[in-house]
C-alpha cells in the first residue's frame, strides 16, 4: 500500500522544508522589530502549533465561532458537534465519543485527536476524553481539521483533529450563566477576567451541574474549576494555568434488544450501585518570545494526573493516570511578494503512567514518547502554494499485568509520516486543494495488554490519506466539497467474536487492511439579514480489503449522515433556529462480519429559540424534539449484544448576563 515512507525521505523532507525556507527568506525585506504581527482575527491556531488562514490550509478545515455556538443554542460542547458535517458521535450514556472520516465507537477515541488549546485531551489508555470536563461558557471557537494530519500532530491524529480554543483574558469582563430543564436537570457557569496591571491579567472560571438524565440509574454530579495568569507584552506572551474537574456519575448498563425495545429509558438489573467517579487536575504553562517580526520560540510544559475510582461488573475499580509533556517549537513567517511561507519545526516528548486495579485486572504500564516535526507551506505565485513535511516518533512501553505480563515486558515500536499539499486559489471566492498525507496510532497501554495469548505487543497502526477539495466563499454563501480515500495497514481493533483472549473471549489485535472512500459536502447561504440556511451531506464507504472479511463493511460507521438547519432573526434581540441531523443505518459495534441486522436510521430535529440584548442573553433549547427512539451504542456479542439508548425529548431553558 505504501504507507511507510523510509526515514531517508523523511530527511529529505525535513531538509527540503529548511531549504526552502532560507533560500526565500532574502526575499523577505521587512525585518524591523516593529513590524505587524499576524492578525489572530484572520488566522485559525492550528493546533497550537502555528497561525494560518484556513483559506490557506491545503486541508478541509471548519470553524465554529461564537456567533456559530450562541446560534445553535446548545449547553455542551456534545450537541454542538453532533451536527457537524463529518462526526458521527457515540453516547453509551457515560460519556460521547467523536469519529471522523468511518471509525467505530470503540476506534474513535484512539483515532480522532482532541486538544484543548493545542493540549491533548486524549487519555493514555482506551478511556474516551473527557470533554464534559470543558464548559461551553469557556469555548471561544473550535476548529475541526478533517482528514489524517501525522506530520504536525502525531499519534491518534488518524481520522481527524478537533482543537478547543477557551477564551483568554484580553479584556475585562465576566459572565453568570444558569438553566435548567428535563431530567432535573440544573447547571451554573460563571466567568471572570481582568488586568492586574498593563502585562498582566487574570482568568478565572467555575462551572457545576447536576442531572438524572434520560435513563434510570445514570444520575450525575460535574463540576470544574478553571484559573489562568497571562502575561504579554510585544514580544512576550507567557502563561500558567490550572484546571480541575470532578464527574460522579451512576452507570445503567447496557440493554437486551428485548429491554430496549421495551423500555430504552430502564437500567440493566446488575447496574444497580454503579457508578464511575472520575477527578482529574491539569497544570500547563507556555511561553512564545518573538525574535523579530519573521522568527518566534515557544514551548508548552503540561501536567496532567486522574483518579477514576468505580464500581463496575460487580466489583469496585480504581484507575490512576499521569501524564508530563514537553513541546518546544520554532516558527516563522515571511512576507513575500508571492504569499505568506510559513515554517514550524519542533519536539513532542511525553511520559505516562497508568495503574489499574479492578476486580478482574491488576496492570501497570509506563509509556514514553518523543516526536521531532518539520512542516513549511510555500508560496510558488500568488495563488499556488504548496505544503512539505515530516514526523518521526518512538514509543516505549513498560508493562506488567498479572495474567499476560507477570515478569513485566518493554515493548519498543516507531512510526513515521510524510505529506505534501497543494493549494490552489486563483480568485477570493475559489479554491483547490490536494493533499497526501500519512499517519499513524500507537497501541494504548490496555491495548497492549488484552492481546491473544500468543501475541505479546500489537504493531503501530499506519496508514494514508489522499484527498483533493474545492471551497466556494462569498459574501453570502459558502460552499465546500472534498473527496478522500484512508488506507489503514494493521488497524488496532478489538474483535469481540475470538475465543483466544486473555480471559478466554476476544482481543485486540492488528487488523487486515481496510479502506474508507469519502465525499462531504456543505452549502451555507444568507438568503437576507434575518434568515440564514445550510445543509451538509456525508458519504463513507468504509470496508475491509484483505483477510477473512475481505469486502465486509466497518462495523458503526454510517454510510450516509447529513444536517439540514435555517435561523430566523424574527424580531430585534430575537432568533428562531431548527436542525435536523440524520445519521443512515449501521452495523452494531464490532459485528466486522456483517452477520447481525443493521440498526435503523434516524433523524435528531432540535429547535431553540435566543434572545440576546444589552449584555443579557436568553435560550429555550429543544433536542429531539419529536422524542425519536434510537441507539446511541451497540456492542455486537454472538452471546448477546448490548445497546445503550439515545436521549429522548430534552427541553433547557437558559438565562445569562455578561458586563
Amino acid at each position: 500500500m505504501g504507507t511507510k515512507p523510509t526515514k531517508i525521505a523523511l530527511l529529505l523532507s525535513a531538509v527540503f522544508s529548511v531549504a526552502t525556507v532560507n533560500a526565500i527568506a532574502a526575499e523577505s525585506t521587512d525585518t524591523s522589530p516593529g513590524s505587524s504581527a499576524i492578525s489572530m482575527d484572520e488566522t485559525i491556531v492550528v493546533i497550537g502549533r502555528n497561525l494560518a488562514n484556513p483559506l490557506n490550509i491545503a486541508a478541509n478545515v471548519n470553524v465554529i465561532d461564537a456567533a456559530d455556538i450562541q446560534m445553535s443554542g446548545v449547553t455542551n460542547l456534545t450537541d454542538l458537534l453532533r451536527g457537524q458535517s463529518g462526526i458521527q458521535v457515540s453516547d453509551n450514556n457515560s460519556g460521547s465519543v467523536f469519529s471522523m472520516r468511518g471509525f467505530s465507537a470503540s476506534q474513535a477515541a484512539n483515532n480522532t485527536l482532541i486538544l484543548v488549546d493545542g493540549r491533548r485531551l486524549n487519555n493514555i489508555d482506551i478511556a474516551a476524553p473527557s470533554i464534559e470536563s470543558i464548559p461551553l461558557n469557556l469555548v471561544e471557537r473550535v476548529e475541526i481539521l478533517s482528514g489524517s494530519a501525522g506530520v504536525l500532530y502525531g499519534d491518534q491524529a488518524v481520522g481527524g483533529v478537533i482543537n478547543i480554543i477557551t477564551k483568554a483574558p484580553t479584556e475585562t469582563s465576566g459572565g453568570l450563566q444558569v438553566s435548567g430543564g428535563s431530567f432535573d436537570t440544573y447547571e451554573a457557569k460563571g466567568d471572570i477576567s481582568g488586568s492586574i496591571n498593563d502585562e498582566w491579567r487574570y482568568f478565572l472560571a467555575a462551572s457545576y451541574k447536576e442531572s438524572d438524565n434520560y435513563r434510570d440509574n445514570n444520575d450525575n454530579e460535574t463540576g470544574s474549576i478553571l484559573g489562568r495568569v497571562q502575561y504579554q507584552t510585544a514580544n512576550e506572551d507567557f502563561y500558567v494555568e490550572v484546571n480541575y474537574f470532578d464527574n460522579d456519575r451512576k452507570t445503567p448498563g447496557a440493554l437486551t434488544l428485548a429491554q430496549y425495545e421495551a423500555d430504552p429509558r430502564q437500567a440493566a438489573a446488575f447496574s444497580e450501585g454503579e457508578y464511575s467517579h472520575e477527578m482529574s487536575t491539569a497544570l500547563r504553562s507556555g511561553y512564545q518570545y518573538q525574535l523579530n517580526n519573521i522568527w518566534a520560540l515557544g514551548a508548552d510544559l503540561t501536567y496532567s494526573d486522574s483518579l477514576t475510582t468505580s464500581v463496575l461488573f460487580g466489583g469496585a475499580g480504581r484507575i490512576e493516570r499521569e501524564l508530563l509533556s514537553f513541546s518546544p517549537k520554532a516558527s516563522a513567517n515571511y512576507h513575500l511578494d508571492r504569499g505568506d511561507l510559513n515554517f514550524v519545526a519542533g519536539i513532542d516528548v511525553s511520559k505516562g503512567e497508568a495503574d489499574f486495579d479492578t476486580l478482574y485486572i491488576q496492570r501497570n504500564n509506563e509509556q514514553q514518547q518523543s516526536s521531532a516535526y518539520v512542516q513549511a507551506s510555500v508560496p510558488i505565485s500568488p495563488t499556488l502554494s504548496y505544503v512539505v513535511g515530516g514526523r518521526y516518533s518512538e514509543v516505549t512501553d513498560d508493562l506488567y499485568d498479572q495474567l499476560l505480563y507477570p515478569n513485566r515486558i518493554e515493548i519498543d515500536n516507531d512510526a513515521h509520516a510524510f505529506e505534501l499539499g497543494f493549494n490552489y486559489r486563483p480568485s477570493s471566492e475559489n479554491r483547490f486543494y490536494v493533499r497526501a498525507n500519512d499517519n499513524f496510532r500507537f497501541a494504548k497501554v490496555d491495548e497492549q495488554a488484552f492481546t491473544p495469548l500468543t501475541v505479546q505487543g500489537l504493531d503501530p497502526q499506519t496508514g494514508r490519506s489522499y484527498e483533493a477539495g474545492w471551497d466556494y466563499t462569498t459574501a453570502t454563501q459558502t460552499l465546500k466539497i472534498n473527496a478522500y480515500q484512508l488506507e489503514l495497514e494493521d488497524e488496532i481493533v478489538y474483535e469481540g467474536g475470538r475465543t483466544d483472549g486473555p480471559y478466554g473471549g476476544g482481543a485486540n489485535v492488528n487488523a487486515d487492511q481496510s479502506r474508507r472512500l469519502g465525499v462531504s459536502t456543505a452549502y451555507d447561504v444568507q438568503l437576507s439579514n434575518d434568515w440564514l440556511l445550510g445543509a451538509s451531506y456525508d458519504y463513507i464507504d468504509a470496508e475491509f480489503t484483505q483477510g477473512e472479511n475481505d469486502g465486509k463493511a466497518l462495523s458503526w460507521v454510517a454510510k450516509h449522515s447529513g444536517k439540514a438547519y435555517m435561523s430566523y432573526d424574527f424580531a430585534d434581540h430575537w432568533q428562531a433556529f431548527v436542525e435536523g441531523v440524520y445519521t443512515g443505518e449501521r452495523y452494531m459495534e464490532g459485528d466486522n462480519s456483517n452477520i447481525g441486522d443493521k440498526l435503523d436510521h434516524y433523524v435528531l430535529t432540535n429547535l431553540a429559540l435566543n434572545y440576546a440584548h444589552a449584555g443579557w442573553n436568553g435560550s429555550l433549547r429543544v433536542d429531539n424534539l419529536l422524542d425519536e427512539d434510537y441507539v446511541g451504542t451497540g456492542y455486537y456479542s454472538a452471546f448477546g449484544s448490548g445497546y445503550y439508548s439515545g436521549t429522548g425529548r430534552s427541553i433547557r431553558l437558559t438565562a445569562g448576563y455578561r458586563f
